[in-house]
């Protein structure tokens, strides 16, 4: 079962990746793009073209792990992030929404702020 914590860093990678790559493909994107190795922690994210099906890839401890998601309907939302950027972190919270299939720019995140009560998340 896929857990997500605040711990936890989760890098989204920005590109379109095929389905069809399994663990060694996706660790050289990770190598490639994201400057870091699996083998560090975190989780890392990748979508496909269609964006109905996303992938997460982790490093266990003692394997990794893939968790995979397939939409019946609709796409995901992807995460802002600069489009000359190869890859991004996102939070738990926005991973967890992109996820539930919630667009993220409709979400509003009540702020400490006592000037702007309201945030967009």
């Amino acid at each position: 079962m896929l857990h997500l914590d605040s711990s936890t860093v989760y890098y989204w990678y920005n590109g379109a990746v095929s389905m069809r790559s399994s663990f060694d493909a996706l660790c050289g994107l990770v190598n490639q793009h994201c400057q870091t190795t699996v083998l560090k922690g975190g989780v890392y994210i990748f979508i496909n073209k269609k964006r109905n099906q996303i992938k997460l890839l982790t490093w266990e401890g003692d394997g990794l792990a893939i968790y995979y998601k397939r939409l019946e309907r609709g796409v995901y939302e992807l995460p802002a992030i600069a489009a000359n950027s190869n890859s991004a972190t996102i939070d738990a919270v926005q991973l967890q929404l992109i996820l539930q299939g919630i667009v993220l720019n409709s979400v509003r995140k009540k702020c400490i702020d006592p000037l702007n009560s309201w945030t967009r998340l």
